[in-house]
């Protein structure tokens, strides 16, 4: 899909971390932060090779990051040095995350509960709480978590454990709004629904997948592109300003809250 983006004046020059940013949606979110003339870090796992290709797109605007975001304090060293790299922070987008498999919670050992709330949940408290203090120097700025229809609707077969990780993210959005508004630091999320990423394609077998199709008033799945406006326009003081502690839901009808 081909995407045709406005100018959003006040994002040029602004310095933003995407976490998770090497494919799928925080990919598509870091070409269009680019396109406005922000300066992006790029922070990646195991994408080395679609983190350096990225990079090719804009090599004077992107630069890349790696870290495990499921271990414990990397997420902080990541933010800290990302904005040593682009010299502050205006902007963290907490992107990084996935299902690590479709296990029951009766079937859940205790290591992979610890791993799936590592890298979902305490890794966006640990981003940014570390952000709070780079985005209060630099004046204020703005926190876009991404949470997930599943936040809502606890999450299919096997998808508990994340549906509640991702619960716990809107919730965090919803509180470090009220604590950080006094910084002039926005916090908001954007949920998006079933899209077509390599996290269905990994995660979701084809007749599951058939199934949440079946439920999308659209009658598709959506494009990573079609979530990018959504970041960008949080992501705006001149179009978002009065906005904080919001959950902008992308999901082609799926869920009407």
């Amino acid at each position: 899909m081909t995407s045709t983006y406005i100018t959003i004046g006040d994002l040029a020059g602004k310095r933003v971390l995407v976490t998770g940013g090497s494919t799928g949606i925080g990919a598509a979110v870091v070409i269009g932060l680019v396109k406005q003339g922000a300066q992006v870090v790029v922070h990646y796992n195991a994408s080395r090779d679609e983190a350096t290709r990225l990079r090719e797109f804009a090599p004077a605007q992107i630069h890349l990051l790696q870290g495990d975001m499921g271990t414990p304090g990397v997420a902080k060293g990541i933010v800290d040095e990302a904005a040593t790299l682009m010299g502050g922070l205006d902007g963290l987008i907490n992107n990084a995350g996935a299902m690590l498999g479709r296990v029951p919670t009766t079937e859940a050992s205790l290591d992979h509960v610890e791993r799936v709330i590592n890298l979902n949940a305490t890794s966006v408290w640990q981003a940014s709480v570390a952000a709070h203090r780079h985005l209060k120097a630099a004046g204020g700025g703005f926190i876009i978590n991404t949470s997930s229809i599943a936040a809502r609707n606890g999450g299919g077969n096997g998808a508990v454990l994340y549906a509640s990780a991702k619960s716990f993210v809107s919730n965090l959005t919803r509180g470090q709004a009220k604590e950080f508004i006094g910084d002039k630091i926005r916090v908001n999320a954007v949920a998006p629904g079933v899209i077509q990423t390599a996290f269905h394609d990994r995660d979701t077998p084809a007749p599951l997948l058939a199934l949440q199709r079946a439920t999308i008033p659209m009658g598709r799945l959506g494009l990573p592109e079609e979530c990018v406006g959504a970041y960008l326009f949080l992501a705006s003081e001149a179009l978002s300003g009065y906005i904080t502690g919001q959950i902008i839901e992308i999901n082609g009808g799926q869920l009407m809250p």
